[in-house]
């Protein structure tokens, strides 16, 4: 994918911060790879249609992030960042899919609550129109860096206490075991490649506009009751979901 060089003077955002997420889009999609390294700044300036400092503050600020390594010499290298691979199956683990990759693996609580949920999560769950969930924002850290953030609901009669023992395990697997569910399997996963909104990107430490994966996945007890409905996004940076057809 090829990127398009553009500046809107009339958002807002300055130009510098345009250049960066701009910059960093092409990094996501692999448009740099060939070479490993961004343009040099007088061509990224006359792409952009701005001056040569204006360019190098958006490069000091990916340098800044991690992204990029300016090189006297040489130019500007794409700091390889390893991926992480998350595999999604029929019974996708957040921990024990990236754990033997990264370590220590937890699911920090960040909020709850029991709603009414909207149409989409209550036809997912076969819930009645008065039937209430638990909402659970959770953030995913693996090597003590944020790399998901979920939004995921539980039928609340079912799992009333499901938040606190998120919060006590640190884990939607162990959560689920206090609750009486041993095992359970992935009913669907839906992948989507976007950007990332302002919340997303505060809690994931994105740079403004980073490309996320985001996944809609539905997870069921083993007689196929639906028992988690989540809303996933991934930092498209630092992790791969393998899609992975096996039974198991």
């Amino acid at each position: 994918m090829t990127q398009t060089y553009a500046i809107d003077r009339r958002s807002g955002i300055s130009a510098w911060r345009q250049i960066a997420d701009q910059i960093s889009r092409s990094i996501a999609s692999g448009e740099y790879d060939a070479r490993g390294m961004v343009p040099p700044e007088a061509e990224l300036a006359e792409k952009f249609g701005v001056n040569r400092h204006t360019v190098r503050s958006a490069i000091a600020t990916l340098a800044e992030e991690g992204l990029l390594q300016p090189v006297r010499g040489r130019g500007t290298l794409i700091a390889k960042r390893e991926r992480l691979v998350l595999p999604v199956s029929r019974r996708t683990r957040f921990s024990s899919g990236l754990g033997e990759q990264s370590g220590d693996v937890v699911i920090r609580l960040l909020s709850s609550e029991t709603v009414l949920p909207e149409e989409e999560v209550r036809r997912a769950l076969r819930l009645g129109e008065s039937e209430k969930v638990v909402m659970a924002k959770t953030l995913g850290l693996a090597r003590d860096m944020p790399i998901s953030f979920a939004t995921s609901f539980f039928p609340a009669e079912r799992f009333p206490n499901m938040a606190d023992s998120i919060r006590a395990t640190g884990s939607v697997t162990r959560a689920f075991a206090m609750n009486g569910l041993a095992d359970y399997v992935r009913v669907s996963t839906e992948v989507i490649g976007r950007l990332a909104t302002s919340e997303e990107a505060e809690q994931l430490n994105l740079s403004n506009s980073a490309v996320v994966l985001e996944t809609i996945s539905i997870n069921a007890d083993l007689d196929g009751n639906p028992v988690q409905f989540a809303r996933t996004i991934f930092a498209g940076d630092r992790i791969s979901l393998r899609l992975e057809t096996a039974q198991g």
